[in-house]
């Protein structure tokens, strides 16, 4: 399969980027335990914690390499569909990409302004805080982080629940664009 993305089907890297993504963001949501800062900061969570925030952090990373990848590379032909459906699409789109920056900087700077470093690598490397500490701010962030996350399942949900609806249902190739391998339309 080519690096780069055809008219028909999303290239090598956009596909390994986007389902690298997938798996990092679930693993981190599963890592994840939320709650007061004595449960989440506790001693025995630590290496889990550290876990949860490198993930978020290479999803941040992630994210970027992403976008900047994209606006290198095309994007596969708009496959023919009815206009609220094209518009709704992208707004999904778009609302994940912000998702997929606010969620780790909801929580890198919740856990600055609460006092905490963020521990990347089983604590090995810890970095900050950065700020000044706002504990309330800090919490009020650490709370957005929550939400954003149950959100992003939701709206990830639904966008895979469209591409299933897309491939079984109306039977055209908007799954098959990101799916690796060949399909019957790449030759």
């Amino acid at each position: 399969m080519p690096a780069f993305s055809s008219r028909l089907r999303y290239g090598a890297v956009a596909q390994l980027f986007h389902w690298t993504t997938v798996v990092l963001v679930i693993t981190a949501y599963l890592l994840g335990e939320g709650g007061p800062q004595s449960r989440v900061y506790a001693p025995e969570r630590a290496f889990t914690l550290s876990a949860h925030e490198t993930l978020g952090v290479l999803v941040l990373l992630l994210t970027v390499l992403r976008l900047a990848w994209r606006a290198m590379d095309r994007t596969p032909d708009n496959i023919p569909m009815p206009r609220l459906m094209l518009i709704a699409s992208r707004a999904v789109h778009g609302l994940l990409y912000v998702l997929l920056l606010a969620l780790p900087l909801t929580a890198i700077f919740g856990a600055w302004f609460q006092g905490h470093p963020v521990t990347l690598f089983g604590g090995v490397l810890p970095i900050g805080p950065l700020t000044a500490v706002d504990g309330a701010f800090g919490n009020s962030l650490a709370d957005v982080h929550g939400t954003l996350g149950n959100a992003i399942l939701w709206v990830a949900g639904l966008h895979a629940a469209a591409a299933l609806l897309h491939h079984f249902v109306m039977r055209d190739r908007v799954l098959m664009t990101m799916l690796p391998g060949r399909s019957a339309t790449d030759a």
